[in-house]
């Protein structure tokens, strides 16, 4: 599918001053994620990765009742294995492109999150949580698991037990809870939570950007090794940062004591 703001039926894209938000805008069904909602938010974060004036990311849903409502059951209810094993894949694509995304991505959760929605949540480098949203992955109430990665990212995010009392019970929680479990960095007024995450975006598009898209590499690639070559990794990807102008320009701006003004290349 090839990007064009015409061409998104059930999403809405724009970009401003350095931040490009993608809103799931199927309030009928929640927001819920069916192929055509897959599809077109890969296209906008193929976008987001070559548009060189994006330099962070929010995902959000609109309205105020859910972020992500989780798949579209109907749409799922009548797959065969095979339809549902490539649904799966689908989906899992999509969040591996959110985590793997040159550019760091903000979810602004502002209402349910759950299933396919939690998933695309802990994909996520940041969540941010209006005091209204819940989050679980009540898949096994349908008699099927979390299909979109949510097995293996929420014990990575939030640790085995935990993860598994969610996974198991398929139980629901608030956005307070959340917080304590680490699911969430932050809880926010209703009203405030897309200017908090416009403020935190921006913040993050005035420092470095080649140093903010490396160090969200390290993160992603050290976590997934051990400590030793992890730190090995980190080393290598600090030296890399010297081959940039950034590094020049940032570390003289501080020793000249004046803001350092980045380019962006």
């Amino acid at each position: 599918m090839h990007f064009s703001d015409n061409t998104l039926e059930n999403l809405l894209f724009e970009i401003q001053d350095k931040i490009a938000t993608i809103t799931f805008n199927r309030p009928k069904a929640l927001n819920a994620l069916n192929k055509q909602t897959l599809l077109e938010a890969m296209a906008c974060l193929t976008e987001c990765r070559t548009n060189e004036e994006v330099q962070v990311v929010i995902l959000t849903g609109s309205g105020i009742k859910a972020f992500v409502a989780g798949a579209d059951i109907a749409f799922m209810q009548e797959l065969s294995p095979l339809a549902a094993r490539e649904f799966a894949f689908l989906g899992q694509e999509l969040m591996n492109t959110i985590e793997r995304l040159n550019k760091p991505v903000i979810a602004a959760i502002n209402g349910f999150a759950l299933g396919g929605g939690c998933e695309l949540a802990i994909a996520c480098d940041i969540r941010l949580a209006s005091e209204n949203a819940r989050f679980g992955q009540p898949e096994v109430n349908l008699g099927v698991i979390p299909g979109f990665a949510g097995t293996q990212r929420l014990p990575r995010l939030i640790g085995k037990g935990r993860a598994s009392e969610l996974i198991f019970t398929g139980d629901m929680i608030d956005a307070q809870e959340a917080y304590r479990i680490g699911l969430v960095n932050k809880v926010v007024p209703q009203d405030q939570l897309i200017p908090i995450c416009r403020e935190m975006a921006s913040k993050i598009a005035s420092r470095g950007p080649v140093a903010v898209r490396l160090s969200k590499e390290a993160i992603n690639n050290g976590t997934e090794m051990d400590l030793a070559r992890a730190c090995i990794l980190e080393a290598d990807t600090f030296a890399l940062c010297f081959s940039s102008p950034e590094q020049k320009e940032g570390m003289r701006a501080f020793l000249e004591k004046r803001p350092a003004q980045f380019q962006g290349k």
